[in-house]
């Protein structure tokens, strides 16, 4: 390999003082984040480019600030390591990234459908991923396989093949049940449990299990899950589905905070409401208070309970 036919990098060499202890994982991690892989210790390298100069340069101050050295260097690799070596490095980092985010969609397609929030989130890493994969490694096309079925299966959610559900329903006695759905639960299950308790089923009892999928035993009516007798319909959220089939369209407060489950759920902006942050900020706190399914719904009633009374007292159109 001649000088000529070289690839260029950029390599970030850099002392940090032994004190503040956190100082170290900091730059490890801004380093992390800017795609650079190391050669050695204190050395990182990436493609040369302008955006790979302004990175390491805003990292380089910020060495400095803390009582650090750092030197910034145009280097060629004439013998030990090649480029087609270093190359591997950076694939190998984006590949283990591509992985990550595959198995983290498999995992949510396992469990049922994700929430739009969910994807989102997903589809956020997978971009910030591409945007540091300067030669194309391998895995992004399984990870976009796999946000595309989750995406695909949050808008057919959950195989129902019902030609009929209000007929369903008017055969269906729904009270005094034992109510089905997936554990984990999140922003549909928690308002349809409410609407069951409150509006449906008064002696409620609910059953959590970890399947998408489950045979209901007598007495027992399913809710938001594969092949359920309340799940989403069209293009119908499940406690919309509950909405229409019990019967309770007529109550303005319960359409207006069925727009709002529908916009949290589907996450497809339809409604639009000025409150629907308000209550996916409260449903998100509840969530990440316990993982104990009924903790969840008893929390987020008292919330639910006081949209309910705000929207009652309101005109409820937009």
């Amino acid at each position: 390999m001649t000088m000529t036919d070289a690839t260029p990098w950029l390599a970030l060499l850099h002392q940090l003082p032994a004190k503040p202890p956190y100082l170290r994982v900091k730059i490890w991690r801004r380093l992390q984040a800017i795609g650079a892989v190391p050669l050695k210790n204190a050395v990182h390298v990436l493609p040369c480019s302008g955006e790979s100069a302004a990175a390491f340069n805003s990292l380089m101050a910020e060495i400095v600030d803390n009582g650090g050295e750092a030197t910034l260097i145009e280097a060629r690799l004439l013998a030990g390591l090649s480029d087609g070596d270093v190359r591997a490095l950076f694939d190998a980092a984006r590949r283990t990234d591509y992985e990550e985010i595959a198995q983290a969609a498999r995992r949510l397609l396992e469990t049922g459908p994700a929430s739009g929030p969910d994807i989102a989130r997903l589809q956020k890493r997978l971009e910030d991923v591409g945007r540091l994969d300067f030669f194309g490694a391998p895995g992004r096309q399984q990870a976009e396989a796999a946000l595309a079925e989750l995406d695909r299966q949050r808008y057919q959610h959950p195989d129902v093949s019902r030609t009929d559900p209000a007929a369903a329903t008017e055969a269906t006695d729904l009270t005094n049940r034992i109510w089905v759905t997936r554990s984990g639960v999140h922003v549909d299950r928690i308002a349809c449990a409410w609407l069951i308790r409150r509006f449906i089923d008064p002696e409620a009892r609910f059953k959590f299990v970890d399947s998408r999928r489950y045979d209901p035993a007598e007495g027992e009516l399913r809710f938001d899950m594969a092949d359920a007798e309340f799940t989403h319909e069209g293009d119908r959220c499940s406690f919309e589905t509950l909405l229409l089939r019990a019967g309770l369209l007529d109550d303005p407060a319960l359409v207006a905070i069925g727009e709002i489950i529908h916009d949290l759920d589907i996450a497809d902006g339809r409604f639009a409401r000025l409150e629907t942050p308000g209550l996916g900020a409260i449903l998100s706190g509840v969530c990440a208070s316990t993982d104990d399914d009924l903790q969840r719904i008893a929390m987020a009633s008292d919330a639910l309970n006081q949209f309910h009374a705000f929207f009652s007292n309101r005109r409820t159109d937009r």
